[in-house]
């Protein structure tokens, strides 16, 4: 097939948050290979902030994944037809589909767009929606996996630019609310056997205080994960240098947060791809997760996971957490000292 220089081009990556950070690379290098075209992204609307002040990002696409979740298990069909129709009536030339499952897979097929890219391996059928394929072995790391659609859509991928922009305002409020050098934690996970011991977290807050390496830490999570965390959260109702955010951080917020921060301490997790979008120290805790797959990229020197020849790589067994409890609280205050007084 022919590539010719399309007008109008979506990229499809709707979920999850760090996925999202990490796809950027591709916008890039869309961008760079078709400066005049217009470029959209598809993503869920609730993070869409994460990409919404991209250079490359023409106009975000929101999927209202929820309302149309609610009105599919009522047998209301009006909302997905229209949001489908919607697609179609764009008039897409060139649809990327760097998510690969059946949904993503449906989105492209609906735009009809003479140009669909979208993996070889793709799951749950997606292939099947896709005119033009690209290899991108499973084992391979996602961003270089999602580099490979963007080099079946002409472009040049041998410098990835990672790079994410925070939201002007929510810059601002973070410049005025923390002046001072701060660490941020982010000490949650939504599967247990990603979490590091919470006041094994606390303890090296403390330990980052008491050492005078930043002035002030900053705990960040989602609303519903604040029983996760409860020796971080009283170590903020004590200390006055020490700030809880847990549950009130927006999306923007975060990544204003994470440009400002003298350092990253995380599980693996949003934070941890925000970071490396923001090229920020880290200290990145990874447990029974493939961190060839789907660690920080190219930040492999910053991840601290104890492997065993018999550990079983599989994040939704809760079991798996020992494989974090390996992590001691001191290895983690030298990584995070070293990092702060590099």
């Amino acid at each position: 097939m022919v590539l010719t220089d399309p007008k109008h081009i979506l990229l499809i990556r709707p979920s999850a948050l760090g996925d999202v950070c990490r796809t950027v690379p591709v916008v890039a290098a869309l961008r760079r290979r078709y400066p005049d075209a217009r470029i959209d992204w598809m993503v869920q609307d609730g993070f869409a902030d994460a990409i919404r002040h991209h250079p490359a990002v023409d106009r975000v696409v929101p999927f209202p994944r929820k309302a149309l979740g609610r009105d599919l298990l009522r047998g209301r069909l009006g909302g997905t037809r229209a949001f489908l129709g919607s697609l179609r009536e764009a008039g897409y030339g060139m649809v990327i589909d760097a998510q690969g499952l059946a949904r993503s897979g449906i989105f492209m097929f609906a735009t009809r767009a003479p140009v669909r890219i979208g993996y070889r391996q793709a799951q749950e059928f997606a292939w099947l929606a896709a005119n033009r394929r690209a290899d991108a072995p499973r084992t391979e790391h996602t961003v270089d996996r999602m580099l490979r659609l963007a080099a079946a859509a002409g472009c040049e991928t041998a410098r990835p630019d990672m790079s994410l922009v925070a939201a002007p305002d929510d810059l601002s409020q973070v410049i005025v609310e923390y002046p001072e050098r701060f660490a941020l934690i982010a000490p949650t996970s939504r599967w247990a056997s990603k979490r590091w011991p919470d006041d094994r977290f606390a303890a090296a807050t403390r330990a980052m205080l008491d050492r005078r390496l930043v002035e002030r830490v900053v705990i960040v999570g989602a609303p519903g994960e604040r029983d996760q965390c409860p020796a971080c959260l009283g170590l903020a109702a004590e200390h006055p240098r020490v700030t809880d955010r847990v549950g009130s951080t927006s999306v923007g917020m975060l990544m204003a947060l994470i440009s400002r921060a003298a350092l990253v301490l995380a599980n693996d997790s949003a934070a941890v791809h925000m970071a490396v979008g923001f090229d920020k120290p880290i200290v990145a805790l990874y447990g029974p997760t493939d961190v060839g797959r789907v660690g920080p990229y190219r930040r492999e020197a910053d991840v601290i996971q104890h492997r065993r020849p018999d550990d079983r790589l599989d994040h939704k067994n809760d079991a798996n957490a020992a494989m974090m409890e390996r992590i001691t609280t001191a290895e983690v205050i030298a990584a995070a000292e070293q990092r702060l007084t590099a």
